[in-house]
């Protein structure tokens, strides 16, 4: 069975212009932002990833020094599959 998870908002993020402070991941209420840990951008800077479950709350996009967030929300939610942990790279608890 697969596990699903209400998604009511997105982000784009321009991950050139990141230097990895990690404050938006602290501010994400749903905690859906992760830091990479190996992957860095052409300035060597680590970067967040977005998993399923925003709500486009725009915390992220209003702590980011940089400017890197760009949300959107959804008119209506939408419901995704979550993806096997191996597949995110995260580790499982």
């Amino acid at each position: 069975m697969t596990a699903e998870v209400l998604t009511r908002g997105t982000v784009v993020i321009d991950v050139e212009a990141c230097k990895g402070c990690d404050l938006c991941i602290d501010a994400c209420p749903p905690r859906v932002l992760v830091m990479t840990e190996h992957l860095v951008n052409t300035r060597g800077y680590r970067y967040p990833l977005l998993l399923a479950g925003c709500t486009g709350c725009r915390a992220c996009a209003q702590i980011c020094p940089d400017f890197v967030f760009q949300v959107y929300k959804y008119e209506t939610p939408l419901s995704l599959a979550l993806p096997e942990p191996a597949e995110t790279g995260q580790p499982t608890a």
